[in-house]
């Protein structure tokens, strides 16, 4: 996981994304789109696989090009912003399933488990590791069933790049698949019975160096014990969940089970652009938006995980009236993810951020100690450097949502900006 740039020592911000669909009809009818408007056909489902990871890969490498190109934002967009904002106030609550996170020792050195505990009802698995040896390897998440009969879980969404030493790549192709989405995945646990979440896992090999990434919400009727592990690459997970052992925490401790896996971030009244002018609220900053507090399973400690990755975010956000135009802006270094956003029930859009090239941030100059200490108190003034990444607009009365998480490889934290589009 990354670090904010200017955090100190003992404070940590990370890193976590991969793959998403652009114009495709979603499994349960809904529509989505790229901010880049990238159509797919109707083809097959394997047909529409290949597409789905070609156009990820043309998000990620800058091939597919608009008029809102990223680098032209940061541009535009920030010499027109060029004022004070205000901090615009926000309820939060904890919610949801259950986080499975594995990301300790980030850089795994010899085969064991990375991490292990048993969860039933709704959960998500999060996975963040490199391989730090001199072989290729294979890391997977293994299901065991804790029913005395057969037990059924259900895959409900899910992502996870190409093992790559680009890490910022492999992050945002993660959080794309993951929100391009959802799944219908069922899996069948005989008693005692162990599968890989996923099948393809057993021929994803990590070549020395390189990061693997992975986010999985899934629905388990009964206790199912989920195990993260490294292993040689002509090895079988299954068996090797079995017998190896548990390795130990490296000094970020970035593991653990968390309860309430969705955050929703809910604006205490609603946005009227022509009163109220440009602003803002954080993400990831442990001051307005906080980190959340688990328990290590493999040997009962207290943990902290450091920028909130893999907890789901909700941002309900209504407004009177309007043009408004909504930004993201990395405050920590570089980033590179995907948000979405909706407009009614159905249909869903979703923005690389940035889009037009694989990260953004790095441009933006770090704050100095007065600049910090002023945003946090509820006044921020956004610099020409500020780097922006475009997140839509509206244009009458009505709620704005978006779903976030944390990506791997970034920077933390970032802030939400709505301004007035006065054309």
């Amino acid at each position: 996981m990354k670090i904010k740039r200017k955090l100190a020592a003992a404070v940590l911000a990370g890193l976590i994304c991969l793959p998403a669909a652009a114009g495709a009809q979603t499994a349960n009818g809904s529509s989505v789109v790229t901010s880049a408007q990238a159509k797919t056909g109707q083809a097959g489902q394997e047909g529409y696989k290949t597409d789905l990871m070609r156009r990820i890969r043309n998000i990620i490498q800058g091939q597919e090009k608009t008029a809102d190109d990223a680098d032209e934002l940061a541009k535009i967009q920030a010499a027109g912003l060029n004022q004070s904002l205000s901090r615009w106030a926000m309820d939060s609550r904890d919610e949801g399933g259950t986080l499975i996170f594995s990301d300790s020792p980030e850089y795994v050195s010899e085969n064991g488990i990375l991490y292990r505990d048993s969860v039933k009802g709704d959960a998500r698995v999060l996975f963040y590791h490199l391989n730090n040896t001199n072989e290729p390897k294979k890391i997977a998440v293994v299901l065991k069933n804790e029913y005395n009969g057969t037990n059924k879980v259900l895959v409900t969404r899910g992502g996870s790049g190409q093992p790559s030493s680009a890490y910022l790549e492999v992050g945002k192709a993660t959080q794309l698949e993951y929100f391009s989405q959802e799944r219908h995945d069922q899996i069948l646990l005989p008693p005692a019975m162990s599968r890989l979440l996923q099948e393809d896992m057993n021929e994803t090999i990590l070549q020395p160096g390189q990061l693997t990434y992975g986010v999985f919400d899934f629905h388990a009727e009964h206790s199912v014990l989920v195990t993260v592990l490294m292993l040689d690459a002509y090895g079988d997970p299954v068996t090797a969940a079995e017998s190896l052992p548990v390795l130990p925490k490296d000094e970020m401790r970035l593991r653990g089970t968390f309860k309430g896996m969705n955050r929703v971030l809910t604006a205490r009244k609603s946005y009227d652009p022509a009163k109220d002018g440009g602003v803002y609220f954080m993400l990831a900053d442990d001051k307005q938006d906080k980190y959340r507090y688990g328990v290590d399973a493999t040997d009962g400690s207290q943990v902290v995980n450091y920028g909130n990755y893999g907890i789901n975010y909700r941002l309900e956000l209504p407004v009177i009236a309007g043009q408004v135009k909504y930004y993201l802006s990395p405050l920590g270094g570089v980033y590179a993810g995907a948000i979405r956003s909706y407009q009614n029930k159905k249909a869903f859009t979703l923005y690389p951020t940035p889009n037009g090239r694989t990260y953004f941030g790095d441009n933006t100059a770090p704050e100095s100690y007065e600049e910090q200490v002023k945003r946090e108190s509820g006044s921020w003034h956004i610099a020409r450097n500020t780097e922006l990444a475009n997140l839509g607009e509206t244009s009458q009365r009505g709620e704005m949502v978006f779903e976030f998480s944390p990506p791997g490889a970034s920077n933390l934290p970032v802030a939400i900006v709505m301004v007035p589009d006065n054309k």
